[in-house]
């Protein structure tokens, strides 16, 4: 659905984004992971043209994005952002409304749609005549995915769509967004710093640095055989808690996961974790 080949984005001599290759199949959710400043932000911007590179070409659905009017592209792209980015002096309603007014959609269409999709994300319709500063932060992040959403875009780009949250509020949504029907057939592409989520929510990792793609691939393949010693070293605090997350108890490749660390320290340490 998506196709990235040797991106290159500067800012005056710097490359933000340089030489970046990758792959997204349909339906299925790839994860921009690494360091603040690594470049991944700015490869999602390269996706809806928000900013244009250097050199390099982005194709969905096999046409060259460059072939749209900006316009048209974005319109067939929901965009999440990590603030939610709802306006402030406009009403729920309103703010989901804005793309399928400018696609001359009728206003019972419209409402029906934002009825469906409060539904669906366990959002009360009392709230779709409130102005955003009187929901929770869980709440406007929920409209704000519920906007991305209305016309039933076949791509959806999401940068840093938990940051703003608390831990608690933050589980809870990435629960009920990987349970969303609605995101099943969607392609995706997240942007996030947190390893967890990463390995939480993507089907594929595309961990960066410095504007370069360390490495890309399945979780359980970063963790089983990272490429270099950057991906190794960003891995290492959090390899035990991902491998048990992805691995059965008992599986050699757990074993292989954890490589380099003492069997005996590590059995103990599972004995303690995870009760029978």
């Amino acid at each position: 659905m998506i196709k990235a080949v040797k991106l290159v984005k500067k800012y005056g001599a710097a490359a933000a984004v340089n030489q970046v290759s990758f792959e997204v199949a349909t339906g299925k959710n790839m994860v921009l992971l690494g360091p603040s400043g690594c470049g991944k932000t700015t490869t999602l911007r390269l996706i809806n043209r928000l900013v244009t590179p250097e050199s390099g070409t982005i194709t969905i659905n096999g046409i060259n994005i460059n072939d749209h009017p900006a316009e048209e592209l974005r319109r067939g792209i929901g965009y999440v952002l990590q603030h939610h980015g709802l306006f402030p002096h406009y009403t729920v309603a309103e703010n989901a409304a804005i793309v399928p007014k400018l696609l001359k959609w009728e206003s019972h269409k419209i409402k029906s749609r934002i009825e469906e999709l409060f539904s669906k994300l366990n959002l009360d319709q009392s709230l779709i005549n409130k102005y955003p500063a009187a929901l929770s932060g869980g709440q406007q992040q929920r409209v704000g995915l519920v906007r991305a959403l209305m016309v039933n875009p076949p791509v959806l780009l999401m940068d840093e769509p938990f940051g703003a949250l608390d831990n608690l509020t933050r589980l809870a949504i990435r629960k009920e967004f990987r349970e969303l029907d609605e995101l099943r057939n969607k392609t995706i592409v997240m942007v996030t710093h947190d390893i967890q989520e990463a390995f939480e929510m993507g089907d594929v990792i595309c961990l960066m640095n410095k504007g370069e793609v360390m490495q890309l691939g399945e979780p359980a393949s970063l963790l089983q055989h990272p490429a270099n010693e950057f991906v190794a070293q960003f891995l290492k605090e959090q390899r035990l808690l991902l491998a048990l997350k992805f691995f059965k108890l008992g599986e050699q490749s757990a074993w292989e996961a954890m490589n380099g660390m003492d069997e005996v320290d590590l059995k103990a340490l599972l004995r303690s974790t995870i009760k029978p």
